[in-house]
């Protein structure tokens, strides 16, 4: 049997016998984007009518590892609006590239179109704190690699560089941006839209650094930063606030935490 039809099967008869209730479930991930490697898991989205959902949930089913995303109909809007927000779509692309499992109500069907026309609209534009947040971290980043101590402490530093750069790069230019292995997909698809050579050369810089050069990176990072108004050190200032001086609760709220997927630390894109 092909592996990806075995891995459809095993989705749906897992979703069968853990989730009788659902109203909705997705097939996800590498296995139906075409990326799968022997140790690709199984990502599944799983809607139900209310609790205990939301969670996330780690396990096995047939030999396959699965990651388990399940979701009421509004935590799944919540979340799924926070990351788009932010310009990393986990689970729209879980939902929106995916092969549906489930579908009692039509919901599977609905969410998948939604979650498309998230996808193709791209990320909001990048701009204000958020855009010179970015624009200080690789400027940051490209001082910390130039005056590292040692070859360690350089390439350490270097691949927060790397990712960072990807990031301002991405998300400056209006494309989703991802972490680990999805700064590679991205990148190719920026390339692919924009007929530019980013992801070469953001691999040459990589292994340059590996060999103890980290010319390429930084420019790299120069040329990231050009295009978004150039470095950014002097006058860079971000406002915070204190919870007691206006009059919030001293215990720390839920709600004012950063936007992040559900219960999914430590952050990683799906495979």
């Amino acid at each position: 049997m092909h592996e990806a039809t075995r891995a459809l099967e095993d989705a749906k008869a897992l979703v069968a016998q853990w989730f009788p209730e659902a109203r909705a479930a997705w097939l996800g991930g590498s296995v139906v984007l075409g990326h799968a490697t022997p140790g690709s898991d199984l990502d599944v989205t799983v809607l139900l009518p209310g609790p205990p959902a939301p969670y996330r949930h780690s396990r096995r089913f047939r030999g396959w590892p699965v990651e388990l995303f399940v979701h009421t109909e509004t935590s799944l809007g919540h979340y799924v609006r926070r990351e788009v927000a932010a310009g990393r779509p986990v689970l729209a692309r879980l939902v929106g590239s995916s092969e549906v499992l489930l579908d009692t109500d039509g919901s599977a069907a609905q969410w998948q179109i939604t979650a498309r026309r998230l996808l193709e609209a791209g990320p909001p534009r990048l701009t204000g704190d958020d855009l010179a947040t970015l624009r200080y971290a690789v400027t940051d980043g490209v001082d910390d690699v130039t005056h590292a101590h040692d070859a360690h402490e350089r390439l350490v530093t270097a691949t927060v560089l790397a990712d960072d750069s990807a990031h301002l790069l991405l998300h400056g230019a209006g494309h989703w941006w991802g972490r680990g292995k999805w700064v590679v997909r991205e990148l190719v698809d920026l390339d692919a839209r924009d007929g530019s050579d980013w992801r070469r050369r953001h691999e040459r810089a990589l292994v340059a650094v590996a060999g103890g050069d980290a010319s390429l990176l930084l420019t790299f990072a120069d040329d990231v930063l050009a295009l978004h108004g150039g470095p950014l050190f002097e006058g860079f200032r971000l406002d915070g606030v204190d919870p007691v001086a206006a009059g919030s609760r001293l215990a720390p709220d839920p709600s004012d935490e950063p936007a992040r997927e559900p219960a999914r630390d430590p952050a990683r894109d799906p495979d």
